[in-house]
């Protein structure tokens, strides 16, 4: 019959192995045990400690007067003599104690101080039985591996691996490498992780998920796959065209509000997309000795002449990477440069950054006094929500427009024009401004770019920048129907690297049409992408502003994304 062993932590089952080996059995002796003192062990230390170091005190001092006074050192007065011989006997004393203690331990690591701790340890570690993860019982069991030198470590046990990785024996991040399977490695990583922990992740799925396909450019060090629920919302009619837009998210009533959106904007005529610039930037920061210094680099950047040579060695570090322009903000004898240029279908972090590298490389001979601080100074800016970014855009900029009836504002939406112009000027204009927002004079755009981003495998926390968004609502058709818009200067997608060759990330991508590099025009796929993102985000806009409008939101969201209780009546 199976035992069931109590908890144990790993450092107390850790400890006890490591008595088990270096003791094996009950070690009755102690270092002081080799030398018999009459006086106690710690007394005895301090006496011969404070003996060894005043004889050395007596004697440098006797020897610095003999040579000041050109007295041969070889002649030894008594009081020398007695402190030569207690300097001796101390030595001797000292060494002879903590060399012993040292072999000791060195030997069989531990005696009879630690005898009654490890008896204590093994009646509490786990080292018979293990428990299975799947009845949510701590693991316990430490399993002691030696690799067998010569042998490859794939040869060996599963088990006998993630022990070692335990251990320190395995670098866990070699796993891959070292296996040659990269969800072997995963399952490997997995154990040893439970291991290490006493954690079981029976919830976290392992299967279904190909690992080599993250291998050296997704996410290092996996153990398994996080499953986000992944809704449509539409057809949303943009452009003429009609797209069934995959939103990735675990809050309830999102991907219905925006669907609703959606179908207001289809029975209206569709909305149109504009996209107004298209460029990634990346700003590296340098130094120079002075502020003149740092100027002349800023002349010399934003000067026509020099605009062709620059781009060409920027140009030629990437097939689709084309520079734009360079703007040099300086502060102090600090100057950041503000390279933007044009990324294909791909997002464009990688590719800008290498060109500004080559650039960077040039300077360096132009400018021999300029010390490069930074590839990146913020001034970009990178997942932050700035001004900049607002003013001068990063990515896609877009502008998504729809008029809205009348009729659908009141069948559809459940509101009226009047009431939706109302609440768009004092709460996503004036609230928004009372809060000191920066691009965020909007109800809830980020909500829809999330999940979007998450479907799409575009890089999550680029949301911070890419949702910055202005609503404006306006009357249409002599006040009869509704004008609404979202201006977003900073959405930063691609179709082409990154998360959007995973298999899932891939076919959303496939279900909207803008999967991979377009053949025809370099950029158009990503364009797209940004276009249909803005779309959705006037979508859920409309469909979240109307619910506050009408007073349906909290109502919605006990409903569908949390109690199905009447709100009016609980107490």
């Amino acid at each position: 019959m199976e035992k069931q062993k109590k908890d144990c932590s790993w450092n107390e089952m850790n400890s006890y192995k490591q008595l088990e080996i270096a003791g094996g059995k009950r070690m009755g002796i102690k270092a002081s045990d080799a030398l018999p003192l009459s006086l106690p062990l710690g007394l005895t230390n301090k006496v011969f400690f404070v003996m060894f170091f005043s004889a050395a005190y007596f004697l440098m001092t006797r020897w610095r007067e003999k040579m000041a006074m050109s007295t041969p050192l070889h002649v030894v007065s008594l009081g020398e003599l007695v402190a030569i011989v207690a300097q001796l006997a101390s030595f001797v004393y000292l060494v002879g104690f903590f060399g012993i203690d040292y072999v000791q331990n060195a030997m069989v690591g531990i005696g009879d101080d630690d005898f009654e701790r490890r008896e204590e340890l093994k009646s509490r570690a786990c080292i018979d039985e293990v428990v299975p993860c799947s009845e949510r019982e701590r693991e316990t069991k430490q399993v002691q591996v030696q690799l067998i030198k010569g042998v490859a470590v794939g040869e060996n046990s599963d088990e006998d691996i993630a022990a070692a990785v335990c251990n320190g024996s395995v670098a866990s991040y070699s796993l891959e490498s070292s296996l040659g399977d990269c969800r072997r490695a995963a399952s490997v990583r997995r154990r040893a992780l439970e291991l290490m922990t006493g954690i079981c992740l029976d919830g976290l799925p392992l299967e279904g998920f190909d690992y080599d396909s993250i291998l050296g450019q997704c996410c290092e060090m996996p153990v398994g796959v996080v499953q986000i629920p992944v809704g449509v919302a539409g057809p949303l009619l943009l452009n003429g065209l009609e797209y069934m837009v995959p939103m990735a998210t675990t809050e309830g009533c999102l991907v219905a509000s925006t669907n609703r959106g959606c179908k207001a904007i289809h029975m209206s005529g569709g909305a149109t997309s504009i996209l107004l610039r298209d460029g990634m930037t990346r700003a590296p920061l340098v130094r120079f000795a002075s502020a003149k210094r740092a100027a002349d680099l800023k002349f010399y950047l934003e000067h026509p002449n020099n605009a062709e040579a620059l781009s060409h060695l920027f140009n030629r570090t990437s097939r689709f990477g084309r520079l734009q322009g360079i703007k040099c903000a300086i502060a102090g004898r600090n100057v950041y440069m503000r390279f933007s240029c044009s990324t294909g279908d791909a997002m464009g972090m990688n590719m800008v950054s290498k060109g500004v590298q080559n650039v960077l490389d040039y300077l360096q001979n132009e400018f021999p006094d300029m010390d490069v601080i930074s590839v990146s100074g913020n001034f970009c800016a990178d997942k932050k929500a700035t001004a900049v970014n607002w003013i001068e855009g990063r990515g896609k900029s877009v502008v998504c427009e729809a008029v809205i009836r009348e009729e659908v504002v009141s069948k559809v939406l459940k509101t009226t024009v009047g009431a939706l112009l109302e609440l768009n000027m004092v709460k996503n204009l004036t609230g928004s401004a009372m809060a000191g927002a920066v691009g965020g004079f909007n109800a809830h755009s980020s909500n829809i770019v999330s999940a979007v981003f998450i479907a799409t495998g575009q890089d999550p926390a680029q949301n911070v920048e890419s949702s910055q968004c202005i609503t404006m609502m306006e009357a249409a058709n002599d006040g009869k129907d509704l004008h609404v818009s979202v201006t977003m200067p900073s959405v930063q997608v691609g179709t082409v690297g990154g998360g959007t060759q995973l298999a899932s990330q891939a076919a959303c991508l496939n279900l909207l049409g803008v999967k991979g590099a377009n053949a025809e025009s370099a950029g158009a796929n990503a364009q797209c992408l940004a276009k249909i993102v803005a779309g959705a985000v006037l979508a859920g806009e409309l469909s979240l502003m109307s619910a506050l409008a009408a007073g349906q939101l909290v109502n919605s969201h006990m409903k569908y994304n949390r109690s199905s209780k009447d709100v009016k009546t609980t107490t």
